[in-house]
């Protein structure tokens, strides 16, 4: 049976025969069922808690030339009309799905948008949100999920499935902190952390790659085996001297002249760490190298059809090797955050699982560097929301706070990707003929 879409050309001049023709549904389904649910929620906090007073939103900076006006907004009835727009979006959500019409993006943007303006003005009442500090926050956080989000791309685009990410992370927390408090030089912590995240990397492709054993297992291992080696060498060296071994520079922000003083946008993206600069740099090269150079036309070969790739003369192992190599270096910069940037030194576990939420990033941004790089914002986001919400008293409970990155993470995951296709040769080891 042939498949075609409605909009399928008519064939050598005869129109396709209705019997062998199947109609595709476009975007999945899950979407109207996933903003109807949100929608349900949001009025039921509305109905079971009702807040009344104003709501702050202070868009400026302190250190802005131009000062935006704070915007003011009753909390009851915005957070009531932001439930009548989620409705009006979720309806034309499932008019799409009805209609066999595709899902447009502006469609989950613009409901995230609405109802997160509704959840703050109800959170919030009488108290302010400031913006900057909420978005700017997100930007910060989210620098481990990115560098981490980035190597699983690479790293299954070649055919490899980079569970290790966690132990790239908390291994280039390591090697950052005790490189950076020797040297004196939190740039040459960085690179330790590119140094420790690629040897991870290295085992990693020295058992899957080599010895084809399964991926999923030496990724599960090699996290466990990086704790287990942290844990006991923090205890018995950094420990004993914290002064010397243990007290590294942080990274400052720095501001870039201009940029940073643009309103509102400026603070956010542009008064940073330089971490998150060469953050932007990976970002764009990566995106740029996976899809616009030979480089990248090998690597998604290997990772789709390796004995293709094999037999128009691309050494497929190799490529992989030095791909994984890549990933491990780009998420072993993440780690330098935790002991440069978020605090000075490193602590046992200190990645807290961000390896595993890089990983979802990974799957929720369809393998894909900007989509990755987006869902990983999306969930430092949902991290820093939940420490701007507890500083200003809200009344959603602590409890519930604390599980909100990993619930956004899940509920991303398993309610919004929808179909997606890993590359074909994804975990599968090649055996060169």
């Amino acid at each position: 049976m042939s498949t075609v879409t409605p909009e399928t050309p008519e064939i050598g001049g005869l129109a396709p025969d209705p019997a062998v023709v199947h109609v595709r549904r476009y975007g999945p389904r899950k979407l109207p069922i996933v903003l109807g649910v949100l929608t349900l929620l949001l009025a039921g906090i509305l109905l079971r808690s009702g807040r009344s007073g104003d709501t702050t939103f202070q868009l400026a900076a302190e250190s802005d030339i131009v000062t935006l006006p704070d915007i003011v907004v009753p909390s009851g009835p915005t957070a009531w009309v932001m439930v009548v727009l989620c409705l009006a979006l979720t309806a034309e959500s499932v008019r799409r799905m009805v209609g066999h019409l595709p899902q447009q993006i502006w469609i989950p943007i613009g409901f995230a948008v609405a109802w997160m303006v509704g959840f703050l003005s109800w959170a919030a009442a009488d108290d302010r949100i400031r913006v900057v500090s909420l978005l700017g926050g997100a930007v910060a956080l989210a620098i481990p999920l990115v560098f981490g989000a980035l190597g699983g791309v690479l790293g299954e685009r070649a055919g490899v499935v980079n569970i290790a990410i966690e132990g790239q992370l908390l291994l280039g927390a390591f090697a950052a902190a005790i490189t950076a408090s020797t040297t004196g030089s939190p740039w040459a912590g960085l690179v330790a952390a590119a140094v420790a995240g690629a040897l991870v990397a290295l085992i990693l492709g020295l058992f899957a790659i080599t010895y084809f054993v399964d991926q999923v297992i030496v990724g599960v291992v090699l996290n466990v085996l990086v704790v287990g080696l942290t844990n006991f060498l923090f205890r018995q060296v950094l420990a004993p001297n914290a002064e010397t071994l243990n007290s590294p520079d942080r990274l400052r922000a720095v501001p870039i002249p201009l940029l940073g003083d643009i309103p509102l946008i400026g603070p956010i993206l542009f008064r940073q760490t330089p971490l998150v600069y060469v953050l932007y740099a990976v970002v764009a090269i990566v995106a740029f190298a996976l899809y616009r150079t030979r480089w990248g036309l090998r690597v998604r070969a290997v990772g789709e059809h390796p004995k293709a790739a094999d037999t128009v003369g691309i050494k497929v192992n190799r490529t992989r090797y030095r791909t994984i190599l890549l990933a491990g270096a780009i998420a072993g910069l993440g780690g330098a955050y935790f002991s440069l940037v978020s605090v000075a030194g490193f602590n046992r576990e200190m990645t807290g699982g961000a390896g595993y939420i890089a990983l979802a990033a990974v799957i929720f941004g369809k393998w894909d560097p900007i989509r990755a790089t987006l869902a990983a914002l999306l969930f430092g986001f949902a991290t820093n929301l939940q420490g701007v919400l507890s500083a200003i008293g809200s009344p959603v409970p602590s409890q519930f706070m604390l599980m909100l990155p990993y619930l956004v993470t899940i509920f991303a995951v398993a309610g919004l990707v929808g179909r997606s296709r890993a590359p074909a040769a994804d975990g599968e080891p090649y055996r060169q003929q």
